[in-house]
């Protein structure tokens, strides 16, 4: 027997390399005529010709969320993002990416070893003062957005951390600084330009479409390839906070953090408590926000009397707040994101994370090389899906819930399946421990921005997903976009 599986590898190991081949063979015949169905408008790159181009367009932040395509194509136009869609479904079987920003943590979600669809030319940010909208192109990231409205003194509800693309962030949800203010980004969403799979561009809002826009807030690139986003802007003055980073992870952190957590109301006010661990060491790194130049006295004091070993607080732009907590630490590693679903935050909670934090990074220090655990805290006020109205996600609306944010990173493919492993159970253990605590959390939606890649739709989107099938469905008869990666419905 085991001789005859010795013969047998070779063979399997030819059939993934002849199969390998014929999908590059079929995938350039299709990369053909992608170029001659787009303008000039439009470019499209190719491995091994002198071309920065398709480095870039095919590059995510993590290694693990990187793959090489056949080739990749950068649309310049809804026209042209048309085309390629059109000759996509000509060609039923042809996988394909659609990438904004690439800061996805799930292998195979914007990346393809077919056809890479990067979205950098839809990079207009533009203010309507007439309408209170910023239009938003979806090959952004939020730095370049904040950057832009900034003389304007108005500002979105984006993301918190420097690197993070517009596109994904949004149509996952979008949690913010500005949440307990202003809801999740979907809620602040007016208009969806949006490619449909058969190549027609529509703006898609709740008067027009009422469907297919409530689809849109939360359902990913199931519906075609958004271009541009329409969201309501705020006045924006200077903004006070920063980066606090702290030895090891001290009782008054967890404290401070639930005090935080069940004593402040301001909506104005916003933290991120996180336990990292790299390499064996132990950083507690706290973000505090306040949307004023001035914070409240008193409101951060438990914060700022803990002994730091570096403290970058300040009366700053939001752009500078935002670039102060930079995501390239871990950049070009490999990496998974995974999450909980909270309904509150204890002190025996808050230390059931940091004891994950604390027995993972042990326990795999010499198995798992590189090795970087991240547990993110981030308290929101119950109210803050007051905001918005109904949306694909999160499925109800009755209860606030607060996302726990599970980050791992590490070295090399030999890891991944361990990690992956890992992670689930540790999201496993705490959801089982805030059930203990009395939080009825055990089947509850988790955030899918967070969602690491083998959860289920069912899990996301609970009672959501018949009606998402339906409308995925209609709009997409011919099931195109079930080759693109992500969530599918």
């Amino acid at each position: 027997m085991r001789r005859a599986v010795l013969y047998t590898l070779p063979i399997f190991a030819s059939l993934r390399t002849s199969y390998a081949e014929l999908l590059r063979r079929d995938v350039s015949t299709v990369c053909e005529e992608i170029a001659a169905a787009i303008s000039s408008e439009s470019d499209i790159y190719y491995p091994g010709r002198p071309s920065s181009e398709y480095t870039i367009a095919n590059f995510h932040w993590l290694s693990s969320s990187t793959q090489e395509s056949v080739c990749s194509v950068e649309p310049g136009n809804a026209e042209d993002v048309g085309a390629v869609l059109k000759v996509l479904s000509q060609n039923p079987g042809t996988p394909f990416g659609v990438k904004g920003g690439g800061h996805t943590a799930n292998p195979g979600f914007s990346s393809t070893p077919g056809v890479e669809i990067a979205m950098y030319k839809f990079s207009g940010v533009t203010y309507d003062e007439s309408t209170g909208l910023a239009a938003i192109g979806a090959g952004n990231i939020w730095d370049d957005v904040y950057s832009a409205l900034e003389p304007y003194s108005v500002n979105v509800v984006g993301g918190r951390v420097s690197g993070v693309g517009v596109a994904g962030f949004i149509l996952g949800g979008g949690f913010s600084f500005k949440t307990n203010e202003y809801g999740l980004t979907i809620d602040t969403v007016r208009a969806f330009e949006l490619v449909l799979p058969n190549g027609t561009a529509t703006n898609v809002t709740e008067s027009t479409n009422s469907d297919l826009f409530w689809a849109l807030k939360g359902g990913f690139n199931n519906f075609g390839i958004v271009t541009t986003f329409y969201l309501e802007a705020h006045t924006q003055t200077e903004v006070w906070g920063g980066a606090i980073l702290i030895v090891g992870y001290p009782d008054d952190v967890v404290v401070a953090t639930q005090n935080f957590y069940e004593n402040v109301t301001d909506p104005k006010a916003a933290i991120l408590t996180t336990f990292n661990n790299e390499i064996g060491i132990p950083i507690t790194e706290l973000t505090l926000f306040y949307d004023a130049p001035t914070a409240p006295d008193g409101m951060f004091d438990e914060f700022l009397a803990i002994p730091a070993l570096y403290t970058d607080i300040s009366t700053r732009s939001f752009l500078s707040l935002v670039t102060s907590t930079p995501d390239n630490a871990t950049q070009t590693e490999r990496g998974y994101f995974h999450t909980v679903s909270l309904y509150n935050l204890t002190v025996p909670l808050i230390n059931a994370i940091v004891n994950e934090t604390s027995y993972y990074a042990s326990t795999l220090l010499l198995e798992v090389p590189g090795l970087f655990v991240s547990y993110d805290v981030e308290p929101f006020l119950p109210t803050y899906l007051q905001y918005g109205s109904d949306s694909a996600w999160p499925p109800s609306r009755d209860v606030g819930l607060l996302p726990l944010n599970i980050y791992y990173s590490w070295w090399f493919e030999e890891s991944d399946a361990l990690v992956n492993e890992i992670m689930v159970q540790s999201a496993e253990y705490l959801t089982q421990f805030a059930v203990s605590q009395g939080q009825p959390v055990a089947d509850v939606t988790l955030y899918p921005n967070y969602a690491i890649w083998n959860t289920t739709v069912e899990r996301l989107y609970g009672d959501n997903l018949a009606r998402l099938q339906s409308i995925k469905a209609e709009y997409d008869p011919n099931n195109v976009m079930s080759l693109a990666g992500g969530w599918k419905f």
